[in-house]
């Protein structure tokens, strides 16, 4: 295959899994491999493909010359709703009626008569592992991106074994609440004293046909099959772990934090344009922020996919008004399950001078405001290493998936995080705000957020950086080499 530099471009194909926490740091990596060179099309569902050019306007999508959006359905009833669908539903239906639409996809792209090179490569969201037949089928190298933390992906990939011991399912819902989550698992490693409750919480379910344990545990064994595996993380924040998936799985580059590496190396505006918000941002949240103080807001946000009873969300209005911070807080249309999101309106009025609400933001750009100290959130992967990388210590309310697992390492081992109960209530929250914001351990936490800030921009700055060589070998050793 030709070289960088020839007019044969290298030509990638990008296929996310259909939701916006996959989205986000896969557009970023498509925008890396451009920058070097590649030709790239980034596949999107055709209903997330809707709700982008509905948030990002209607020539969202009409991309770059060497830069194409393409569609294929999702294999779920077409719906209107501006909202994350149902994970489990996605997960079943795109493993099950994704990969005929993705091999359609790619022999109109191989066609001569698009005037694209022919698709050389592909990379894949590592729980969309169907697309390794049609790679095989090609005959050419497929990396996976699975986009969680490393150690939440070591928590799936030991899925099977948790079942085989009889871990989970479990027997019946009093195992819920029991002590029984307290149990401590020691055989995983790098995990030492992980106990189940911080393992991705797929596994606290009594029903033997779940779809998501099952689902993982394919998708984790199927990626022995990928040329290579990335995630989005540096080798300094989860050596161990990393050490550990490396003795198990094809060669494995952790890359990130990627928005690091974009911000510092691609500076092409064009791309910049390119925007993967599902939901449409409210850049005011930039402007308010820049009247407050140094280390003064609390940044609460609780990703795209949380739900939560309209109760939670009243305990956490109240404990956010009565610690007297400063706050911005993100409460998505559909953050309450069936029903608008609406706060008390006696806490809007009380709040008034030091809250904002808004619908939803640039993160990034929030978390990396001089004026943003702390971080209550859902210890999604994207926001915790974005909060890492601006040096923001976090309140972690896990919700589902590997957030538990995340938690545990922002508050165990990283030194970044404090947990709050998952039945919420607002005394606590205040009280963990004012520590975060004013407390002799809120400042240590800061501290600690400082350094790993500092090693996530030493991992990325340059070619001596970890994750910048892990990038290029990647590139090299895998993406350009033809499939074996």
């Amino acid at each position: 295959m030709g070289s960088l530099g020839s007019t044969d471009k290298p030509h990638a194909v990008f296929i996310p899994f259909p939701a916006q926490g996959h989205i986000n740091p896969m557009l970023k990596l498509a925008k890396l491999l451009h920058h070097r060179g590649f030709h790239i099309t980034f596949v999107n569902t055709e209903f997330n493909h809707k709700r982008l050019l509905k948030s990002r306007g209607p020539g969202a999508l009409n991309g770059l010359p060497s830069f194409r959006f393409e569609t294929i359905p999702d294999g779920l009833p077409p719906t209107e709703a501006d909202a994350t669908q149902d994970i489990p539903s996605l997960c079943e239906s795109t493993s099950k009626t994704c990969l005929s639409y993705f091999k359609q996809l790619l022999h109109k792209l191989n066609d001569s008569s698009t005037n694209a090179p022919p698709v050389s490569c592909i990379v894949s969201d590592g729980v969309m592992s169907f697309t390794l037949d049609a790679a095989e089928e090609l005959g050419v190298p497929e990396v996976l991106f699975w986009t969680p933390s490393a150690c939440g992906f070591l928590g799936y990939v030991h899925y099977p074994q948790l079942m085989e011991k009889g871990y989970t399912p479990l027997k019946d819902e009093s195992y819920l609440t029991n002590g029984y989550l307290d149990t401590v698992i020691d055989w995983i490693p790098a995990m030492e004293g992980i106990r189940l409750r911080d393992l991705p919480n797929f596994i606290r379910t009594t029903d033997p046909n779940f779809i998501m344990l099952d689902f993982l545990s394919v998708e984790t064994q199927r990626a022995r099959k990928a040329s290579a595996i990335i995630v989005n993380t540096f080798d300094d924040l989860e050596h161990e772990v990393l050490d550990a998936l490396s003795s198990m799985l094809p060669p494995i580059y952790s890359v990130g934090p990627l928005h690091l590496v974009l911000n510092q190396h691609v500076h092409d505006s064009d791309l910049k344009q390119l925007g993967s918000n599902l939901w449409k941002e409210e850049p005011e949240c930039l402007q308010w922020l820049d009247s407050k103080g140094p280390n003064s807001v609390v940044y609460v946000n609780f990703g795209s996919i949380t739900v939560m009873t309209a109760d939670q969300l009243t305990e956490f209005a109240w404990g956010l008004a009565n610690s007297n911070q400063a706050f911005l807080w993100v409460i998505r249309p559909d953050l309450i399950g069936g029903e608008s999101a609406i706060v008390p309106a006696e806490f809007v009025e009380e709040t008034k001078d030091r809250g904002l609400l808004a619908t939803w933001c640039p993160q990034e750009q929030v978390l990396s405001h001089p004026s943003v100290g702390g971080f209550l959130t859902h210890s999604g992967w994207n926001s915790t290493i974005e909060s890492i990388s601006s040096g923001v210590p976090m309140i972690c309310w896990p919700f589902f998936a590997e957030q538990q697992t995340n938690c545990r390492y922002s508050c165990t081992k990283w030194g970044i995080g404090m947990e709050i109960d998952s039945n919420v209530k607002r005394d606590e929250v205040e009280s963990l705000v004012r520590e975060l914001m004013e407390a002799e351990e809120g400042k240590e936490m800061k501290k600690k957020a400082l350094e790993w800030k500092r090693k996530a921009e030493e991992a990325t700055r340059n070619s001596q950086g970890s994750s910048y060589r892990n990038l290029d070998q990647m590139i090299n050793q895998v993406l350009l080499s033809p499939r074996d």
